[in-house]
């Protein structure tokens, strides 16, 4: 039986161009994430899937480790499509290593031994007729981290615009402009996970802040619809100054920026921690207000937040959009105008 790291290299090709610079000494600098890995034949990056092999920088092609039809809120997009369904797939790998990762089964694989999806044959457009089947208007790359897969998400996008489905990315936000350049004609929603705001904890999970920051900022430059995740980790980025300082930065890029905040458990290696409460989500919301951000959300506690998994017009604080957990209860959202003041709510409220 082959190991998992030849059944990966079997499942490869070719880096597209844009995020593959050959240098003059004959190494290649990939730039499918923040890490701009310089990479030597024979060599991997530091997401230990992309790697060089003949001159050429070979990456992850034709295949899933994860597959399945989930409700949109659940990546979690509050401003997209509320009601309908996303088709998400992942493949292994991740180019960051936390400690609390809640899918390590897939981003850890190839640091983990204990962490095993195996990898299963699929074409761009068994997916579009997967998605198609299941009525999913959106497909996203996910579970994995999608940067260092991208040129793969890329080649299933292709097939899914051309079928008439959105495409939308669930990332850690460790990206570069290359990258994004490369996905921007085909992906409209993105969503961050923004793991805090202290370089030194960021730096234990594998990157820099700087990077995080940076990534958020191109991506809104460039047009993306971006909703922004923080995980509330007890003891690790839940001091109220630091949630004041995502919430200030989001504020100073777009106040229209939905912030979700969501609930820990302990999971993978971080089992020492308390689950999140809703009194830490509380804190966190209310840094979002106070920094003058129109859309916050608290996740993973339904029916506990109170009206913090609704959506209110920004204008005149009209209920538009009404939730516990991933369901819809009401959307009055039949237009991008609220329904009682007529002003514009930022998001894709129409198929």
């Amino acid at each position: 039986m082959p190991t998992l790291d030849q059944s990966l290299r079997a499942r490869t090709a070719i880096a597209h161009p844009a995020v593959a610079l050959k240098l003059p000494d004959g190494r290649i600098r990939c730039l499918a994430c923040g890490h701009r890995c310089v990479i030597g034949e024979g060599k991997f990056g530091v997401c230990r899937v992309r790697y060089v092999q003949g001159g050429e920088l070979r990456v992850p092609w034709g295949y899933v480790a994860a597959l399945q039809c989930d409700p949109i809120e659940k990546k979690p997009f509050f401003h997209v499509l509320p009601g309908s369904d996303a088709l998400s797939f992942g493949m292994l790998g991740c180019d960051l290593h936390c400690a609390y990762c809640q899918n390590w089964v897939t981003s850890q694989a190839l640091r983990d031994p204990s962490a095993l999806s195996p990898p299963q044959d699929i074409t761009p457009e068994e997916l579009v007729r997967t998605a198609k089947r299941h009525g999913a208007p959106v497909i996203a790359s996910t579970y994995n981290e999608p940067l260092i897969t991208a040129d793969w998400a890329v080649g299933v996008f292709q097939a899914a615009q051309a079928a008439g489905l959105e495409c939308a990315f669930v990332s850690n936000g460790n990206a570069t402009r290359e990258v994004l350049q490369l996905l921007q004609p085909y992906v409209s929603y993105y969503k961050v996970d923004l793991k805090g705001f202290d370089d030194r904890h960021y730096r234990s999970l594998g990157c820099p802040l700087k990077n995080i920051l940076d990534g958020i900022s191109w991506l809104v430059e460039m047009g993306f619809w971006v909703e922004i995740v923080t995980l509330v980790v007890p003891g690790f980025n839940d001091a109220p100054e630091e949630l004041r300082g995502i919430a200030r930065f989001l504020a100073g890029i777009s106040q229209d920026i939905p912030w979700h905040v969501t609930a820990f458990h302990p999971d993978y290696k971080m089992t020492d921690r308390d689950r999140t409460t809703t009194k830490n989500l509380r804190i966190a919301a209310d840094a979002g207000i106070d920094a003058g951000l129109n859309f916050i959300y608290a996740g993973n506690l339904p029916g506990r937040v109170g009206t913090l998994e609704n959506t209110y017009c920004p204008h005149c604080q009209a209920l538009v959009v009404e939730r516990v957990g991933y369901r819809i209860l009401q959307n009055r959202m039949t237009t991008g105008d609220c329904p009682d003041c007529r002003k514009p709510v930022p998001g894709r409220w129409q198929g």
